[in-house]
């Protein structure tokens, strides 16, 4: 049985998928298999894909007969097709340094507690570092509940799989409800991974999270649909004790904020929906609270924008 099971989820990706593959296959860790899915690709895919059946360490190459819709159907095919005790879901358009394997399998058998270990990510865009996840300490482990409250309540500090190590045998304990979502089943995936143990974060950079016009995540931002499944994760918080009552509210108001003011790029049925969503989500003192903190904070930064304004002039 190998130590790692390398799960490579692809859906179009054939522009990428060959430095994807490469990246993983030159990893100074090589005690693993690589499982390969496509999900029904329309592009050269499964022509790159072919190139590596022969190689000794892919276990295995599923093709999709039919789109499944959606990512995490494959996250689910893939993990329970291997064999590995450990599962890293190297996402088919990025790729990485070669010691990242090392660093997070390392993490993981120094510490039986420790249910999943990620490091950091470079976002590229073409040939351009434009953003870079960062965490305050070089290495440490982090109690699962308290990491959720602190890196996993008010957005997702995993910004993609690909930086991400976890143990199979935890997976057995997550439900199947993060199949349900386009967008935020990774991280409704890594809430009911962390609540099982502890988590190890490297603040070292070594995975490239690719940025390109074929991004799904970035299209359903565009709509504002991510309101309405981030609206979800914050009740599955909160209904489940991972947070306290106050920072539900903490966290549901930035959203609301942040809604309040990108809503004018959204079509008005989207709008409607995400409003509904929001005012559902704790009942209707919650919503008073929203509308009127909402509205206070709002104009609290229009004021101090203008001042900033007439200042600067």
């Amino acid at each position: 049985m190998p130590a790692v099971s390398i799960v490579i989820p692809n859906y179009n990706h054939a522009p990428y998928l060959k430095q994807r593959i490469d990246s993983v296959l030159a990893q100074s860790f090589q005690d693993f298999e690589v499982i390969i899915l496509d999900d029904c690709s329309t592009d050269e895919s499964r022509t790159v894909i072919e190139d590596y059946r022969k190689n000794v360490k892919v276990q295995a190459i599923i093709y999709n007969d039919v789109n499944s819709g959606g990512p995490f159907t494959q996250w689910k095919k893939g993990i329970e097709a291997a064999s590995g005790k450990y599962i890293w879901i190297a996402e088919s358009d990025d790729w990485c340094e070669s010691s990242l394997l090392e660093t997070l399998v390392t993490a993981l058998t120094d510490n039986t507690e420790c249910v999943m270990a990620y490091l950091q990510t470079h976002t590229v865009r073409n040939n351009d570092i434009i953003q870079t996840s960062t965490h305050p300490k070089l290495a440490e482990y982090i109690d699962g509940k308290e990491y959720i409250g602190n890196y996993l309540a008010g957005q997702c500090s995993i910004w993609n799989a690909s930086m991400l190590l976890f143990k199979k045998a935890c997976y057995y304990n997550v439900s199947d409800r993060f199949t349900k979502f386009k967008m935020c089943g990774d991280w409704q995936f890594y809430i009911e991974l962390a609540r099982q143990g502890h988590v190890f974060v490297s603040g070292k950079v070594l995975n490239y999270f690719r940025k390109h016009d074929k991004d799904v995540s970035g299209k359903i931002y565009g709509t504002g649909a991510n309101y309405i499944e981030e609206i979800e994760i914050l009740t599955g918080l909160i209904d489940s004790a991972l947070i306290t009552i106050d920072e539900f509210k903490k966290h549901l108001l930035h959203k609301y904020i942040n809604f309040l003011v990108s809503r004018e790029r959204f079509l008005p049925e989207m709008n409607n929906l995400i409003e509904n969503k929001f005012y559902q989500a704790g009942g209707s003192d919650l919503k008073s609270f929203l509308i009127k903190e909402g509205r206070r904070l709002l104009i609290k930064a229009r004021i101090k924008r203008r001042l900033n304004m007439l200042f600067d002039n």
